[in-house]
């Protein structure tokens, strides 16, 4: 079975040394440099985007009174939501950046 998957084509520019380890890497006979090169930008879109995030935890840290049930459905696992000294869920609601704010 075939299924075609619409991607959008980009061409680049890459100087001689990364085209050679491309080619040692993922040699072009094999078919797998488009998905090497695939994976390549999703992982450095995702090391991009966790920075942007772990910024955001370090300017507006998560309340001290957080309960299971405000964490429900998020990663448990989140290295980055440390709850900052002090901070209340009540008073981040106070300043209007509470989770229902718009």
């Amino acid at each position: 079975m075939h299924i075609d998957i619409y991607m959008k084509r980009m061409l680049i520019e890459i100087d001689d040394r990364s085209a050679r380890d491309l080619e040692r890497v993922a040699p072009a006979k094999e078919r797998r440099r488009a998905e090497f090169v695939r994976l390549a930008i999703r992982r450095a879109l995702d090391l991009a985007l966790e920075r942007t995030t772990k910024g955001a935890y370090a300017r507006l840290p998560s309340p001290s009174d957080l309960t299971a049930a405000d964490l429900e459905g998020w990663d448990p696992h989140n290295q980055l939501a440390v709850v900052a000294p002090g901070t209340t869920k009540a008073a981040r609601i106070r300043k209007g950046r509470g989770r229902d704010a718009a």
